[in-house]
């Protein structure tokens, strides 16, 4: 194995310019840790935020990057076999230590999921923390039950389409939000049944659809929509702040007897590793081999690309997930 490896960097927050492509050297782990051959790796909000300066906790220079999906290379304490294919997520990656930009990452040994999978790496690579953030928000965040009705505000994301495709599954009523009418068919062929044009002010639409309010809903754009968003549920649904597309997290001033809408309970979700069991997301692998389940893909870059790619996740132009090949 050679001795050095290709890497993006961040030297700290910044523009594309920012994001800068070297050579590192392969790291070394320690017991408890496992180095990964990284094959794929998807983007993800977090790392605009690292890059914009957004995300609290993060040293510099980091290589930046939330998840990935590769070949264990080296496992000191013997918990993972050399050469499994795995996922790796969440955990500080990318933030606290060196995460998934590159051609290897090494992460704990508890932030890893093995599976087994003959599909592309470019599709395996879209899968861990977009399944991990739509079931975690489905079933911790929203409680989500077969049958019900959800509305995804923000569905042309990558993880508003995969929760779109797992509520679908579950016999689900699913109503999502675009802002661009041209997205429509791409939502319907993930399993949404009415697309909803966001002008920021939806609930009266979503009540005609479903006049007592949805039982569910997910916001993935952020604090702007929020209020709207929670109009549209119903007495005793629920609402999960999960995503912020928009940048904005924050509710200045929040006095929650006049926010909160009576009855409707606000939930949020952030999730790990653990939050995605092993055997979920074999199933959903086995599922997508089949042909039962598809993954929203954008678009698949070479790292040489990445500021291309990050260009993209900034104008928030892609519908489906952003995927890199090192």
């Amino acid at each position: 194995m050679d001795s050095t490896m290709r890497a993006v960097v961040l030297d700290g927050p910044g523009g594309l310019d920012a994001l800068t492509l070297r050579q590192l050297p392969i790291p070394r782990p320690e017991p408890g840790w496992a180095l990964i051959r990284v094959k794929a790796f998807g983007l993800n909000r977090s790392e605009l935020h690292t890059r914009l300066g957004l995300a609290d906790g993060v040293t510099f220079p980091r290589v930046p990057g939330i998840e990935a999906t590769g070949i264990v290379v080296d496992c000191p304490g013997g918990e993972l076999a050399e050469g499994r294919q795995v996922a790796a997520m969440m955990g500080g990656m990318g933030r606290t230590y060196d995460g998934g930009y590159a051609e290897y990452t090494c992460v704990p040994v508890g932030q890893v999921l093995e599976f087994r999978s003959a599909l592309d790496w470019a599709v395996l690579g879209a899968v861990p923390e977009m399944l991990q953030t739509a079931y975690g928000s489905l079933h911790v965040g929203l409680d989500a039950q077969p049958g019900q009705s959800i509305l995804i505000r923000g569905g042309s994301s990558s993880i508003g389409m995969a929760t779109a495709v797992l509520a679908h599954q579950m016999g689900m009523t699913v109503i999502s939000t675009t802002r661009n009418s041209a997205k429509i068919a791409t939502l319907q062929e993930a399993g949404v049944d009415h697309v909803l044009i966001d002008d920021g002010l939806i609930a009266h639409q979503v009540r005609e659809l479903v006049p007592e309010g949805v039982d569910a809903a997910l916001e993935l754009v952020g604090t702007p929509t929020l209020p709207d968003t929670l109009r549209s549920i119903r007495f005793h649904g629920v609402a999960c702040f999960t995503g912020m597309l928009s940048n904005q997290w924050i509710v200045p001033e929040f006095y929650p007897i006049d926010y909160l809408p009576r009855g409707v309970p606000l939930a949020a979700y952030s999730g790990d590793a653990a939050d995605l069991p092993a055997d979920v997301l074999q199933s959903f692998l086995d599922a997508v081999a089949a042909g039962r389940m598809t993954i929203p893909i954008h678009h698949v870059y070479r790292m040489d690309e990445i500021r291309e790619a990050h260009a993209v996740m900034e104008e928030g132009t892609a519908s489906g997930k952003l995927v890199v090949l090192p």
